[in-house]
């Protein structure tokens, strides 16, 4: 049940196999996502993801951060294709080489075996009425796995997972467990396709701190061991400092900022991501005092004209609260949509 790298073969329940792609395994490009107003007035949208843009590598970890209301989840939402059924999209979602947003994608064929996903609420995503072992199971069934196979293959999984005394436990029901055990049967979950990109939506949330460690520090083991890619949905920057390879830092369904999580956090290059490093003690140095984020995030129900940060931006001018800022390379491989990001960003 190993994950493999890009270039790896990877059978999907059908049989066939993913062919080999050169460049990033996924390639977000101007991803917007519209749902209508909750409101329900008719004919009226909201765009809940404006033109979102980044890679993801191959084994590598990509950490999608921002306040609530920024988009990050409706971004991983339509890497896997559960967007509700009533959203439109635009823009693409290139997969090993082809667009996922295509009217002819087979989401069968990757939710599950190329793409899954780890849910923030464990006990929701699970179905209560069968038991863990039978739920991971069923998708190594449907991935044609030998059903002679399958409890050894299930009591491995959650083993690989850290679940203790897998045996006896893959008969438990999901309320008989913890949270954190049922946070790990989500990743053996997650797992059971041998899928080549994890997406992972605020994974430790509703952990207590010792838990979160334990669940980021099996992620990670997990990632490297079977050079799975993943994307890491949160808006804790003390995990996205301890795990990510790459940030993509999100306001109001917009990216603000892009770049090496290291370098993003350390030298942001974007008031917003600049604010937000502040308000983490531990994120900059271990002496410096919090200094919480000025005012209530904007949401794209609400989205202020031009540069969205702008009512809460230390350094706005006339020019941000009427142009959008678009994004642009400040240093190598580091992104900002700021009209004055060097007055930020010090390489």
């Amino acid at each position: 049940m190993m994950g493999g790298r890009v270039t790896a073969q990877h059978p999907d329940k059908s049989g066939t196999a993913d062919p080999p792609h050169d460049g990033p395994l996924l390639r977000v490009e101007g991803l917007v996502v519209d749902l209508p107003r909750p409101d329900g007035a008719a004919g009226d949208t909201v765009r809940v993801v404006d033109g979102v843009s980044f890679d993801v590598p191959a084994g590598t970890t990509v950490g999608l951060i921002g306040e609530s209301g920024s988009g990050k989840t409706m971004t991983a939402l339509s890497v896997i294709g559960l967007l509700p059924d009533h959203a439109t999209t635009g823009g693409e979602l290139v997969w090993r080489g082809k667009n996922l947003l295509r009217p002819d994608t087979d989401w069968r064929r990757v939710r599950g075996h190329q793409i899954s996903m780890i849910f923030q609420d464990p006990l929701a995503a699970l179905n209560p009425s069968i038991t863990i072992g039978r739920q991971v199971g069923e998708i190594l069934r449907r991935a044609g796995r030998p059903r002679a196979e399958v409890r050894h293959a299930v009591i491995d999984l959650l083993d690989r997972a850290g679940v203790p005394d897998p045996e006896r436990r893959m008969n438990s029901y999901p309320h008989e467990f913890s949270g954190g055990l049922r946070q790990r049967a989500m990743i053996a979950l997650a797992l059971a396709g041998s899928p080549s990109l994890l997406l992972a939506d605020e994974p430790t949330t509703a952990l207590d701190v010792t838990v979160q460690a334990r669940i980021l520090r099996l992620l990670r083991s997990i990632q490297r061991e079977q050079g799975l890619a993943m994307l890491l949905v949160t808006h804790d920057l003390r995990v996205v400092a301890h795990v990510a390879d790459e940030v993509v830092v999100m306001y109001a369904g917009r990216v603000a900022e892009r770049g090496p999580a290291g370098a993003v956090l350390r030298r942001p290059a974007h008031p917003y991501t600049r604010a937000l490093a502040a308000s983490v003690p531990a994120v900059r140095t271990k002496t410096a005092l919090a200094d919480p984020l000025p005012g209530s995030p904007a949401t794209p129900a609400n989205r202020p004209s031009g540069c969205a940060f702008h009512p809460r931006c230390p350094l706005a001018r006339d020019r941000c609260k009427a142009e959008v800022p678009q994004a642009r390379e400040v240093a190598p491989g580091r992104w900002s949509a700021c009209h004055f990001a060097e007055e930020v960003f010090t390489p």
